[in-house]
């Protein structure tokens, strides 16, 4: 068992992207940093360090307690990161799954009747 694994691998061994190429765009993308500084998929964490990742709209944190490079199972998580996440990320996250009718994703079609009465209330209680 090595003491050090690749940000790419561990990412993707933690169950915190689906597939290592994911984990490796989002790197290269500048959504993942180390301790605050942004990294290369190559680089190699050790426990103790701090890894956050940003998935718009929320910014999770999670500090290494082993660094592993095999995906492991979904109970063994709590033995290889501890989420540090601050509450207000998960406030942000809440929020935006509560306010989601407002934009309305591509492709979803028109609103429903409901959706669109809701939608009006919503504008018209703004506008007050």
């Amino acid at each position: 068992m090595s003491d050090e694994a690749r940000i790419d691998k561990w990412l993707w061994a933690a169950r915190v992207f689906k597939t290592r190429s994911i984990a490796v765009d989002a790197i290269k993308n500048g959504r993942v940093t180390i301790d605050g500084v942004n990294v290369k998929p190559s680089r190699m964490v050790k426990a103790g360090e701090t890894v956050c990742v940003r998935k718009p709209p929320v910014t999770y944190s999670y500090k290494i307690l082993k660094p592993i490079e095999q995906r492991v199972g979904a109970k063994l998580l709590p033995e290889i990161y501890e989420n540090v996440t601050t509450a207000d990320q998960y406030e942000l996250l809440e929020m935006n799954r509560i306010s989601g009718f407002v934009d309305r994703a591509r492709g979803t079609g028109r609103p429903t009747k409901k959706e669109r009465r809701a939608l009006d209330e919503f504008i018209q209680f703004s506008e007050d």
